[in-house]
Parts: structure tokens; C-alpha cells; sequence
């Protein structure tokens, strides 16, 4: 995540909600806009309600390894806040789970060059 600056304060998160645009998938939601700066921003959110801090950080985990993947595909720079649907079965989510989701938001965002092949 060598162009990502991570959202932690409460006001980008705001911002990110008002301007951004919103694609659902199975286990995430993204809000997708494009950065005036030449620098990726990168917010996640996983709420209380879906486990401990150990089940939280896991899936934090999974989000950033599989953003690390499609960081270098992005066409121009752009701002990301990832939310965590509260309704997912913590059994069901691996890596994969996520990785199609992304695969699948992305290309629907269009914000993928869709030339590349993604591993």
C-alpha cells in the first residue's frame, strides 16, 4: 500500500459517505469516489455488532491484503471507505469470499483496468 493513506478520523469517514458513490456486494460495501490528490485514501469499518476484536481485525486484515492486490490496477487515483455487512456468517468469510467481492465491485465501478489480469 505504497500510494494508500488509511481514513481514520470521523469527519473523512462523513465526507467519504456524503460524495461517494455506494456498490453492495455479499460481504462488503464500498463508497467510491475519485481523489483530486495523487494519493489513494483507504477507510475500512467493521461494526461491534459482527464479533469480538479478533474476528474485527481478522476481516481488517483480509480487506487490506486483498486492496494490495487491485491497489496497482486502479485507472486514477481513488478514495475507498469499506463497510463490513453485519449480516455475514464469520464461518463463510475467507479470503476468497472477499476477493471475488472485490473483483465484482470493482469491475462495476469501473475503476479497474479491465485488461489486466487479476491473481
Amino acid at each position: 500500500m505504497k500510494n494508500t493513506r488509511m481514513i481514520k478520523k470521523n469527519y473523512e469517514f462523513k465526507r467519504f459517505f456524503s460524495r461517494g458513490t455506494i456498490y453492495r456486494g455479499r460481504y462488503i460495501n464500498m463508497y467510491i469516489y475519485k481523489s483530486k490528490a495523487n494519493i489513494n485514501r483507504l477507510g475500512i469499518a467493521v461494526s461491534k455488532k459482527i464479533g469480538k476484536a479478533v474476528c474485527r481485525n481478522h476481516i481488517k486484515r483480509l480487506i487490506r491484503e486483498n486492496y494490495k492486490i487491485y491497489e496497482s490496477k486502479f485507472k486514477n487515483y481513488i478514495n475507498v471507505v469499506i463497510i463490513v455487512n453485519n449480516n455475514i456468517e464469520l464461518k463463510k468469510v475467507n479470503y476468497y469470499n472477499i476477493k471475488k467481492d472485490f473483483d465484482n465491485i470493482l469491475k462495476k465501478a469501473g475503476v479497474i483496468n479491465s485488461e489486466e489480469n487479476i491473481n
